[in-house]
């Protein structure tokens, strides 16, 4: 039994690190990576990266420990590409950039017409100029004109279970677990299936994620998406843990949240925002000064509750006070149908999307996902609080 399950966390391991990309495009192990960007018919944005790994291009992937240890070498020793020059082409534009550093680049392309085709995902072309071309399709997300707002969410314990209010259990879940035993919070897939349809259920309002996470984990996110038919959207705020032989540890995050929600107002200008989160970390507090420097633009704030903590609680009965007397609706809830009820009632989703909610909620079995699943969740139920603009407020134990 116990050397089952080393071989599982060993496993589990080495397939995380090995990750994210295993096939070279071009010469010399060249890999041209962009992740998913979004826009609208002003500009588009998509950020990728440029590096060099170990290994014929075209090479099968496979599943044993040897291959698995043999791909996390090629993961380590990966080397960024600083200075590539990436050309990006969208609608009659065009932009040449360089990579950082660290190999990544960022496109910001004001488009000449309208996008071709239906949407709302639109192809970017892209090359990496050498002298063995080395070409890629980037899609970024731009709404229709029937969509009423736009949603931008965490996902670490806010869609799915990483434990980051316990440092143990966000390890567990980063280092060993991967997308298919990745938990999703119950009924939060159908909640965002209902966000991203809207109050009439044609609106395909863009879902914007944030996260922590290294970009290592871009395709972990991705596939754990697809597992719970989450609506997919660009994944934004991850970023590189500087992984090497030389430099072990995580680099140090730099805090810009605000600032990427600040630049995503601007974009959609025309649409007011919902902003959803967790208790865990700071989203309360972030979001809060989002309602101070934009005021009108948030339409309400949904923050999942992973802890009971009672000053916790009270910092955040806080800070939902301010974000009510600024003329925004705050709720705090652990179970994703009250969010759904709070939704519907202001017309975010379909007032049967109530019970949709509720019944994946109510299908959806306990997690258990391995040793640490019993300090997944507090003990204690945590309570629920609904504040509206108007200075009502429910709490519920």
């Amino acid at each position: 039994m116990v050397r089952s399950s080393l071989y599982r966390v060993t496993k589990g391991t080495l397939r995380l690190f090995s990750r994210p990309v295993r096939r070279a495009q071009g010469r010399g192990g060249i890999v041209l990576e962009p992740y998913r960007g979004y826009g609208s018919c002003e500009a588009v944005f998509l950020i990728g990266r440029v590096f060099r790994q170990s290994g014929a291009p075209g090479e099968t992937d496979r599943d044993s420990l040897r291959d698995l240890w043999r791909d996390m070498r090629r993961r380590i020793g990966r080397r960024a590409v600083a200075g590539a020059p990436v050309t990006a082409r969208f609608e009659g534009t065009e932009q040449r950039v360089a990579t950082d550093r660290d190999g990544y680049f960022r496109i910001h392309l004001h488009p000449r017409r309208a996008p071709a085709g239906p949407g709302p995902w639109h192809a970017v072309d892209l090359v990496l100029d050498a002298p063995t071309p080395v070409e890629a399709r980037a899609e970024i997300y731009i709404p229709s004109d029937r969509a009423r707002f736009a949603v931008v969410s965490d996902i670490d314990d806010t869609v799915m279970h990483t434990g980051v209010a316990n440092k143990l259990v966000m390890l567990w879940r980063l280092f060993v677990e991967d997308a298919e035993s990745r938990v999703a919070f119950p009924g939060v897939a159908t909640l965002y299936r209902a966000l991203h349809a809207g109050g009439t259920g044609a609106e395909g309002n863009p879902m914007l994620y944030v996260s922590r996470a290294p970009w290592g984990l871009y395709e972990v996110l991705s596939a754990f998406f697809a597992r719970h038919a989450i609506p997919v959207g660009p994944i934004l705020f991850l970023r590189e843990w500087g992984l090497s032989w030389t430099h072990p540890l995580p680099r140090r995050a730099e805090d810009h949240k605000r600032a990427l929600i600040g630049h995503m107002l601007d974009l959609y200008r025309d649409l007011p925002f919902v902003l959803i989160g967790d208790s865990g970390q700071h989203d309360p507090e972030v979001y809060a000064e989002i309602v101070a420097a934009h005021p009108g633009r948030i339409a309400a704030i949904y923050i999942r509750n992973v802890a009971a903590d009672a000053d916790r609680i009270a910092a955040i009965e806080a800070i939902a006070a301010a974000v009510t007397g600024a003329g925004s609706s705050f709720v705090l809830a652990a179970d994703s149908v009250a969010m759904a009820e709070h939704a519907a009632k202001l017309g975010l989703i379909a007032p049967e999307a109530v019970a949709a909610v509720a019944g994946d909620r109510a299908a959806t079995p306990e997690p258990a996902t391995g040793p640490l699943q019993g300090m997944l969740r507090p003990a204690e139920p945590p309570p629920t609080l609904v504040a509206e603009p108007d200075g009502a407020k429910r709490v519920g134990l």
